[in-house]
C-alpha cells in the first residue's frame, strides 16, 4: 500500500490524542487532557500543523509543528514539536517522511530555521534527526509554568 502524508483534520482528534498518549509513555513526559483547542488552532496553520501519516486508511504516524517569531529571524521559525510513529509501523520510515515534509512545509513559509529539542528519553534519536540536517546547538534551559 501507499503512505500518504497529508495535513490533519477534525475527524483526525481521537487518533492523535491517542498517538500523544503513546508519546507520553515512551518518553515519560508529563501528559496533559486532550486539549481540543489547541488541535483546532494547529488545523488553521496560523500558528503551527499537524501533519499525518497514513497507509490504507489508517493512521500511523503524526508530527506536529509550532510556528513562532523572533526578532533575531526578522520573521518565523519553525519547532518541531511531536513526531510519533505507530510501534506496528517502525521500520517504514515514516519518522524519515514527516520530519521531511515538515522541513519542506516550513521552507515553504518562508520559516528562517526549524528546531528541536531532545530529552534524554530522546537523545538516542540525534542521529535520526542529523541525517534530515539538523545539527546540535546549545543547551535548554526551561521554567514549568503549570502543573
Amino acid at each position: 500500500m501507499t503512505i500518504v502524508l497529508r495535513d490533519a483534520n477534525a475527524g483526525d482528534l481521537t487518533y492523535c490524542v491517542g498517538l500523544l498518549a503513546e508519546l507520553q509513555t515512551a518518553t515519560s513526559s508529563i501528559q496533559g487532557p486532550p486539549h481540543t483547542q489547541v488541535f483546532e488552532e494547529l488545523l488553521t496553520k496560523a500558528r503551527g500543523q499537524i501533519v499525518i501519516a497514513e497507509e490504507g486508511g489508517a493512521i500511523l504516524g503524526m508530527v506536529t509543528v509550532s510556528y513562532n517569531l523572533a526578532m533575531r529571524y526578522g520573521g518565523e521559525y519553525c519547532q518541531l514539536e511531536e513526531l510519533i510513529v505507530t510501534p506496528a509501523a517502525r521500520g517504514k520510515k515514516l519518522g524519515g517522511l514527516l520530519v521531511q515534509k515538515v522541513v519542506d512545509n516550513a521552507k515553504a513559509r518562508g520559516s528562517a530555521e526549524i528546531g528541536l529539542y531532545l530529552v534524554e528519553a530522546t537523545e538516542h534519536n540525534r542521529p535520526f534527526y542529523e541525517k534530515y540536517g539538523f545539527v546540535a546547538v546549545g543547551t535548554e534551559m526551561r521554567q514549568r509554568l503549570k502543573k
